[in-house]
Parts: C-alpha cells; structure tokens; sequence
C-alpha cells in the first residue's frame, strides 16, 4: 500500500466526520491516530527513522486528496507533514526521538515570534504564536524565534534577523484557544505560549542557514515551496470536490416554475464547463512546476532561483484560483448552498480561509515577479 492508496482509504471516513470536525473546530483524536498510523503525518520524514520519504507529487497528491473530503483535516495533514519535514536538518538523536514513533505527531508555527536568548549550548525562549494549526493532537511543537546574543539580535550575513525553528516538548507549551474562525474550523489553529523553556540549541531548526543531513531528492526541494504547494493542494481537493457537490446538486435541483434542472440549462452547463478548465490548469501549472523542481533536485545540487520561484507561482495562482471557483460553484448552487447543513457552505468558507496563508498571499506575485523579470531578489523565502 501507498501513502496515497492509505489517504484514499481513509477518505470515506473522513468525509463522513467532517461535520463533526468543524463542530468540534479541532481534528477528533482518533482520526488523527489514524492518519498518523497510516503514515500521513510522516511522509516527509527520512526513511532512516521510519519516515515516507516520498517524492514532491506524492505530497501533493496525498493532501489534495485529503482536502477533497474535508479540507481542514487536509490542512491539519499539510501542516504536520511541513512540520516533520524537519527531520531532515536535525542531528539524528533528535529526529529520531521525535519521528520515529508511527503515532508522534508534530505542529507548531514557522513565523519567527518568539525570543531566543542564546545560553551556552542551549536556547532559553519565550513567546506567544497565532496559527498553531492541529496542535492539541501533537507531542511535540515548533515555535520561530529570533536569536539573541546577550540582548542583543543576531543578524544574518544579509543584515536581517537571525531566527530559528524551536521544538518543544508538549508538556513545556500552554495552547490557548483562540480558533473561532469563518473556515477550516475544524483545524484548531488555536494560539499557544512558551515561557523561558530551555531547549539544546541543537534541538532548532533554520531552512535559512542550515543545510539537510538526508540527501534524499525531497530534502533538497525548497522547504517554502513545499510548503506552498500543501497549501494548494489542500486548495484544490477542496476545489474539485465542490464540483462535484454542484454536479450532484444540479443533477437534481429546479428553479422555482422551471421544469429543467440546473444541469439542463445551457447557462449553466458554459460556467461549469469554465470554472472546471480554469482549476485544470492551474493544477497542471503545478503539476508542470513540480515536475521541474523535482527533475533539478535529482541532480543533487541546489535548486535553482527560477525553479524556486515557478513553485511558488503556481502555488499562489492555484491556491487563488481555487477559490475562485469554489465560489462561482457555491454562487450557481443558489440558496441551497448558504445552509450549514450543505457541503458547499464549508467548501466556501475553507477556500477563502486557505488564500489567508503568507505563503500563498498577493506579495507573493511581487517576490516571483522580480525573478522573472530579471530583477536582483532576496530569494530566502522562495
């Protein structure tokens, strides 16, 4: 079994427990477990301690998946296998204590909130994070922090701040809730705090400054545009299966005093066959993007500006795309979708909450943009 043929089998349950996940605006605890135990959470973990190892479009294709039958357990997957996606930079006492076991789960928040004050062979941070998407089902959490010398910020060679991924064990953070959100609900992106938690400095993470141990094609991709692209795929299974609702709505609903249904309206018929194309080929954009990615990382040499940016690119446009389309769905679907109880209503709200995300947001034409045209470019977060 693949970890796609383990996320296909796992769909009919999850789709079926989506209502409860968003009522509960947390992923249950046991369908966790079970995404765990089938490798999920883990697919981008080395091989070495037991980990998926797989490749780019696997990744894609597994959280595309997951987001067609419920999107938030899609994002709760993405984030935890981004997560995970540490592994590889850590020395390998660590990644083994936190990824070797088929039921560990990870979360946490990249963004650089919180303050490390360096101390001997040890960090000691403290800090406060948004976002931290999945966490009351994870044994360990990462927090961003910016490193401090006695008081004083740490700079990059750049000239800008020095900032590295903490983990932490579960016990040393207190998560808040905070998660009362329009869409993806059932994600528990919640707050969480740490306060003066001394960690071995070995036990943070930069995928600015440091370099993987694995040397496996996954650990050479970008981590940024890995993680855009688990933004969009989530994006695009969310986006297909709204179709798919509409279809089967449309199959069946007539306008008042209509005796034709939605489907046998030639107007209707034109949007849904545009609305389709237009998700289509974003998807094939990043298919196209992954593939060149993926081509460049099997030579074993850093991945080139270019493929960087692409990645990043049609990340974006897909990601927006998607919502785009989900809401001329939910419009055709007419007063049937603004029900709760109406599957497209969630799809709605989720689509529009994934475009949130920093990774996918519009400064990201600009950064792309600047490479295409040629132009110098900070290139750290592509």
């Amino acid at each position: 079994m693949t970890l796609l043929d383990n996320a296909r089998d796992l769909t009919p349950t999850i789709a079926a427990r989506a209502a409860e996940t968003e009522a509960a605006r947390r992923l249950p605890a046991d369908l966790a477990n079970q995404l765990a135990l089938a490798g999920l959470f883990r697919m981008t973990v080395p091989a070495a301690f037991g980990g998926g190892e797989t490749t780019a479009r696997t990744f894609f294709d597994v959280l595309e998946t997951i987001g067609a039958a419920d999107a938030a357990t899609g994002w709760c997957t993405m984030i935890a296998s981004t997560t995970a996606l540490a592994a590889a930079w850590l020395p390998a006492e660590h990644a083994a204590e936190m990824f070797s076991d088929p039921a560990g789960i990870s979360g946490g928040v990249f963004a650089p909130l919180g303050k490390a004050q360096a101390d001997g062979d040890d960090f000691v941070v403290a800090g406060r994070w948004a976002w931290a998407s999945g966490s009351a089902n994870c044994q360990w959490l990462l927090g961003g922090a910016m490193i401090f010398d006695d008081g004083t910020l740490r700079t990059l060679p750049n000239g800008g701040p020095d900032h590295r991924m903490m983990f932490f064990r579960r016990e040393d953070v207190e998560l808040i809730d905070t998660w009362d959100a329009s869409g993806l609900r059932g994600t528990g992106s919640g707050g969480m705090a740490v306060q003066d938690v001394r960690i071995p400095a070995s036990r943070s993470v930069s995928f600015l400054t440091d370099t993987p141990r694995s040397s496996a094609p996954l650990h050479a991709f970008p981590p940024f545009g890995l993680l855009a692209l688990g933004i969009a795929a989530v994006a695009a299974g969310n986006a297909r299966a709204a179709l798919d609702d509409l279809k089967s709505l449309a199959t069946a609903k007539k306008a008042q005093g209509s005796s034709r249904t939605l489907a046998e309206r030639g107007t209707v018929q034109a949007e849904f066959s545009q609305i389709d194309a237009r998700l289509e080929a974003a998807r094939a954009l990043a298919h196209a993007s992954i593939e060149r990615g993926w081509a460049e990382a099997l030579t074993g040499n850093p991945i080139g500006v270019e493929a960087r940016a692409k990645l990043r690119q049609a990340a974006t446009h897909l990601t927006r795309t998607a919502a785009d389309v989900v809401r001329a769905a939910y419009d055709m679907a007419g007063g049937t979708a603004v029900y709760s109880k109406h599957p497209l209503q969630r799809r709605f709200r989720d689509a529009h909450v994934c475009t949130q995300h920093i990774m996918v947001a519009p400064p990201t034409w600009e950064l792309t943009g600047r490479v295409g045209l040629g132009l110098p470019t900070d290139a750290t977060t592509l």
